[in-house]
């Protein structure tokens, strides 16, 4: 096992008590993070243990001098790597409550880091057996979740590269015409329709910042549009497409539909109608459109790096595949670099996924509980805002995202104590610290949402927050309060009154 002996300055007595896994994973429990935490300085101990065992099945070498690291050297720098990594937001607390952002879950953790002892590369087969077939097993569990009888896709190193790859699908089916997305959908689409040197057209959203039907059916009567862009939760709102009428809408008139549910994907296990649910309709509709991407690196509780892209249809592999005079060689079965523009991928993305969804699987009571935490901590911050004066509520939450203002009669006043807020709060002590973020809004965002605001602003910032760890729903209470004490913090408790 000489890739975990490799320190100079040691006898080989010496390296073998210091080998890797022993001498940097502490013994007994980590405290304090996530579920599962606890446990996880002993997996991984174990786990390097057994990946150390299974390569000596190989047989024993020399480690090359040139890789060999002396010890004091390697504690002084990873002492140095941890305090630099204190530079951060505290993205695992509940009182973290600004972008999209929180740690893996421990189960993640572990199969990636098991596995990247390894490193298998996903593109071929003989570049990772083990992490293809895991990453077939996890894409078809995706595929299944969405209603999908059959599929073709695979695992991206990002949700933006799944939406070019959907895209690229889009217009090697339907050249020479346009991509249509609604105003409020991600800018990836614009960015990738302009790298495909396709037209990409904004469609106008409606007052809850959904694509507006209407404006859709008048755009796709041109005979211009080959693909519509519905998103499943934007992520500036977490506002959801009616997906089930724009299907109705672009079939009639020849049109691809592609699904953008990178943020809100998973929510497809509460879509339910409970009142703890969100809306069925919609998710419901995805199982008929031609593709969908997901990210499981947001609400798949994976490290960065996991996106998803699924095709409803199998047979458009024609427009990926290619050949390689030295890469398929080792299987007659279809390798996941024949169905992707990406070539080199972490098998580690897809063991880690795979070992989550073996303890969280994608049910309403595995996965789907952690959505539904989610969904009840901004329902209840929601109905906070609306029984107090100091805050307004933007507009209804419809998955998890928050948008909420300090009630206030112009603008600038409105975007003064939002700004306030921010930065306040992550100034104050580590253990009181408040960590939202903004959203920026216009005059006519405002007014189509019926909030009578003076516009002595083009633009202006309002509060939004991201309630996706399922930690934040037990509190909620103490974030309401936090907000309001900020604003009366620097005199901006009381509302100002609003005239006509």
């Amino acid at each position: 096992m000489p890739f975990f002996r490799c320190y100079k300055g040691k006898t080989e007595h010496e390296r073998g008590r210091t080998e890797w896994g022993m001498a940097a994973i502490p013994e007994g429990p980590l405290h304090g993070g996530p579920a599962g935490a606890a446990e996880l300085g002993a997996q991984l101990r174990a786990a390097v243990a057994e990946m150390a065992r299974w390569m000596s099945e190989y047989g024993d070498f020399a480690p090359h001098p040139s890789q060999d690291v002396d010890m004091a050297a390697l504690r002084q720098a990873t002492e140095e790597l941890r305090t630099r990594l204190r530079d951060n937001y505290p993205f695992f607390h509940p009182r973290y409550a600004g972008q999209m952002l929180k740690p893996p879950h421990p189960a993640a953790v572990l199969g990636y880091v098991t596995t990247m002892l390894v490193n298998p590369n996903n593109h071929a087969l003989d570049g990772g057996p083990a992490t293809a077939a895991m990453e077939k097993d996890v894409v078809a569990q995706l595929a299944a979740m969405f209603g999908f009888d059959q599929h073709l896709g695979h695992l991206t190193s990002s949700g933006t590269i799944a939406n070019l790859e959907a895209l690229f699908v889009a217009r090697e089916s339907h050249p020479g015409k346009s991509v249509a997305y609604s105003a409020d959908a991600h800018y990836t689409h614009a960015r990738m329709c302009h790298l495909l040197g396709v037209d990409g057209i904004a469609v106008p959203t409606t007052a809850d910042g959904t694509m507006d039907p209407r404006a859709l059916e008048e755009l796709l009567r041109t005979g211009t549009i080959g693909t519509v862009v519905a998103t499943a939760g934007t992520t500036g709102l977490g506002a959801i497409d009616p997906i089930h009428d724009i299907v109705a809408l672009a079939r009639n008139h020849g049109a691809r539909i592609h699904v953008d549910a990178a943020y809100g994907g998973f929510f497809r296990l509460i879509a339910d109608d409970r009142a703890d649910g969100v809306a069925a309709a919609p998710f419901t509709a995805i199982a008929e459109c031609d593709s969908v991407v997901i990210d499981p690196h947001k609400h798949g509780l994976q490290p960065y790096g996991c996106g998803t892209v699924l095709f409803r249809d199998p047979g458009v592999a024609k427009h990926f595949l290619h050949d390689s005079p030295y890469t398929y060689f080792t299987s007659d079965e279809l390798h996941l670099g024949e169905i992707s523009l990406e070539c080199s991928r972490a098998g580690a993305s897809a063991a880690a996924l795979w070992l989550t969804l073996r303890l969280l699987p994608l049910t309403p009571d595995g996965l789907g509980a952690v959505l539904r935490a989610c969904r009840r901590a901004a329902l209840d911050w929601a109905g906070r805002i609306d029984g107090c004066e100091q805050l307004t509520l933007y507009q209804r939450p419809q998955l998890d995202i928050l948008g909420y203002y300090p009630t206030r009669e112009r603008l600038s006043e409105i975007d003064r104590a939002s700004a306030h807020v921010l930065t306040r709060g992550m100034h104050l002590p580590p253990a009181q610290a408040l960590f939202v973020a903004t959203y920026t809004v216009d005059a006519a965002e405002l007014a189509a949402r019926g909030h009578r605001v003076r516009a002595d602003l083009d633009r202006g910032r309002i509060l939004r927050s991201v309630l996706m760890k399922p930690e934040t729903e037990q509190h909620v209470p103490a974030l309401h309060q936090q907000v309001l004490d900020l604003l009366a913090d620097a005199g901006e408790g009381q509302p100002s009154s609003i005239d006509g």
